[in-house]
């Protein structure tokens, strides 16, 4: 009797280890669970009125984006809010739960308080107003002294660094997601603005509407010239063809020929480009640092642009003058001497007509009393503005050697512009992938076990070594043209300027969070096609 009780015992505890096992938590459930902790902990506690800046104090005494912000505001600029609510929407495409749609949907809001009434955005959005807005400009802006788009308050909205449009690409991904038209007016009115921005020519200006008063010394009034700086005029266009495509709107094909043709008319009769061109189409210069000059980093990417819109059009006329750019690029070369033993192969800058090497520096404490200045000599480079960069020439060769070879025919085969009628399943809304800045990689499960574990008891990736800033404490007051800044990204005390912080310090951090849920997104993703 004992050994049949004894028997029953076994296989009890047996099955009882079977099912314990079978209910153990796999490690997608972990991620799927950990995303959940770390998202409720930005939404709930992190986030002001559905938006975010870039890092923040653990206890929340300080914030910053580029620049410190106040408590009422958000940063629009990339890693801010429009980053956060392109990580949601992917955060709902992975996991299904509604959680991750409400948190955009609040980013979204965010947004649509910021957009002008024009249709694009700042920088920043202040929910006290233009009043505590001004006064930021007035202060802590007008102390940056490397960050000069930030020391006036213009009025009006910036496509720099992507702003406007990768804002509007935003609604644009929200509203197609479930076709909400509670968010087709604002989706409306940005693209509007991209299209009513645009020069005849097919050119952007940096900043719409056009302002005047922030002339800056030599005459040049830089927001307004075309400008390829940043990705400007390439990312319009890329936005106004991936409406074309999901909304379906033929109004938008007269912009996006304009946009692409305007690269073919922009180019230097030397084969080179400047990153911003005055109404007379010639290179000219912007921030007090960026002189005169074509740029081979400009020029590459926009010879790469070339080749993407022959593969969109077919039209040869995109590829005629791509070999003058493979020229130029080869004869502006750096001495053996300035390459710092190969580590480099051209300047930043090249001045037009002579081809010479052109090296910025500053001089002084502040922006009050510093200055920028630029010469022949490649001594005390700037440290926020690489005087000197890495071009392969080579690499830009095979590619241009590959797109040549193929017939209009063959280059057009996957064009967004050729698309006559949509024949997958549901609708076009949902068939293309509109977030450009998505990617997908591998994660293993040592990082997705890396990445859990490190989110802390409060549900918090905590990041070290961020960039930080000055706080403000008034206007600089040292007149001495010291070089002790020359090469620092940033001056003295009253320097609002951003740089890295080296202590032990940690901070909550937008990116560290994006970059977290990305891999375990990812990892995800993986699991189930499996």
């Amino acid at each position: 009797m004992k050994k049949i009780k004894f028997r029953i015992l076994i296989i009890f505890l047996v099955i009882l280890n079977h099912n314990l096992s079978g209910q153990k938590t796999t490690l997608a459930q972990e991620a799927e669970r950990a995303m959940l902790r770390a998202t409720r902990y930005m939404v709930e506690k992190v986030s002001t009125n559905g938006g975010y800046v870039w890092y923040y104090m653990p206890d929340f005494s300080r914030r910053w984006g580029e620049m410190e912000a106040y408590k009422t505001m958000i940063w629009i600029q990339s890693p801010g809010t429009v980053s956060m609510g392109h990580l949601f929407i992917d955060a709902y495409r992975a996991t299904g739960d509604e959680y991750y749609y409400q948190a955009a949907e609040k980013v979204a809001s965010a947004i649509v308080w910021g957009q002008s009434p024009e249709g694009g955005w700042n920088y920043i959005v202040d929910f006290a107003g233009d009043r505590s807005l001004k006064e930021w400009y007035n202060t802590i802006g007008k102390n940056g002294w490397r960050l000069e788009e930030f020391q006036h308050y213009y009025g009006n909205s910036t496509f720099d660094d992507d702003v406007t449009t990768n804002a509007a690409l935003f609604l644009l991904r929200i509203y197609l997601e479930k076709l909400d038209p509670a968010w087709k007016p604002a989706l409306d009115k940005s693209i509007n603005f991209v299209s009513e921005s645009q020069y005849p020519i097919g050119g952007w200006p940096q900043r719409y509407p056009l302002k005047e008063g922030f002339i800056k010394e030599g005459g040049e009034d830089y927001p307004s010239y075309h400008t390829f700086n940043d990705g400007v005029i390439g990312e319009n266009v890329n936005f106004l063809i991936q409406c074309y495509l999901t909304l379906g709107e033929e109004r938008l094909l007269d912009p996006i020929r304009r946009g692409m043709y305007f690269y073919i008319i922009s180019q230097d009769s030397s084969g080179g480009w400047g990153q911003q061109l005055n109404m007379n189409l010639e290179a000219s210069g912007a921030r007090t640092y960026e002189p005169k000059a074509l740029l081979p980093r400009a020029t590459v990417e926009n010879a790469t642009y070339l080749m993407t819109f022959y593969r969109y059009t077919g039209d040869r006329r995109f590829l005629a003058r791509i070999h003058e750019a493979i020229s130029w690029l080869e004869r502006v070369k750096l001495p053996a001497e300035q390459t710092a033993g190969g580590k480099y192969t051209h300047s930043t800058f090249v001045e037009p007509g002579t081809n010479r090497p052109i090296y910025v520096h500053r001089t002084g404490s502040n922006v009050k009393y510093g200055r920028y200045y630029h010469d022949y000599n490649d001594d005390k480079l700037l440290a926020h503005y690489g005087g000197k960069t890495r071009i392969d020439i080579d690499r830009l060769k095979q590619e241009y050697n590959r797109v040549k070879a193929l017939a209009p025919e063959q280059a057009t085969i996957n064009s967004p512009l050729k698309v006559e009628s949509f024949s997958g399943e549901g609708t076009p809304q949902r068939f293309y992938q509109l977030n450009r800045r998505y990617f997908s990689f591998p994660s293993d499960e040592k990082q997705v076990k890396t990445v859990i574990s490190s989110l802390d008891k409060e549900d918090r990736w905590l990041a070290k070594h961020v960039s930080i800033s000055n706080p403000y404490i008034g206007d600089g007051q040292k007149k001495d043209l010291t070089d002790e800044f020359a090469s620092t990204n940033v001056g003295d005390e009253t320097d609002t300027s951003p740089y890295r912080d080296n202590s032990d310090q940690v901070y909550i951090s937008t990116s560290e969070y994006i970059r977290n849920m990305n891999i375990l997104i990812n990892y995800l993703q993986t699991v189930r096609k499996k």
